[in-house]
Order: C-alpha cells, then structure tokens, then sequence
C-alpha cells in the first residue's frame, strides 16, 4: 500500500492531529524516563483523544485517530530508518 492510499483513508481534518503526534512522539522519544515500548501507546491515546475532541464520539472518530497515531508512529520510523540506511551507504558499508 502506498502513502496516497493511506492518506485517502485519514480525514483531512486531521493532519493537524498527525502532525501533533508526530512532535508528541518525537519529544517522547527525547525523554530519557519514557520508555521506547510505551510511546506508540502515549501517541496513539493522544491521537484518539484530540480525533474525538474534533469529531465527536463515534466509531469512526475513534478508528481515525488510531489512523493518525499509526501513521505518526509510522512515519518517524520510515524516516529513521531511511536515514540510517543513507548514513550506511555513506560509510562505504552497505546495507
């Protein structure tokens, strides 16, 4: 599944909210006392949280805001992993 199909499924409203996880995440991550394991759970609450906050409490309002968490959490590891795998090949290392 590509990004364009992901993104279809996401309610444009609520890039705002991916970009807050996103940052959210990040700071996370930061955080020496936040465990690893437990920032897809912070991330996704929060996500679910802020969805429910704009849309209301529906079913849909709760599965777009797991969406937006997943994709949040998604994102930075996609974006991390592509960077360590440049910073490889740059070091004459390969993959």
């Amino acid at each position: 599944m590509e990004w364009n199909a992901i993104i279809q499924l996401l309610d444009p409203k609520l890039l705002i909210v991916l970009a807050a996880c996103w940052v959210i995440g990040y700071v996370l991550k930061q955080t020496p006392r936040v465990p690893n394991w437990s920032i897809i759970f912070v991330v996704t609450a929060v996500a679910v949280a802020f969805t429910v906050s704009m849309l209301g409490v529906t079913p849909e309002a709760i599965l777009q805001g797991i969406l937006a968490g997943a994709v949040a959490v998604y994102g930075y590891e996609f974006l991390k992993a592509t960077k360590q795998a440049k910073e490889s090949d740059d070091d004459g290392k390969g993959v």
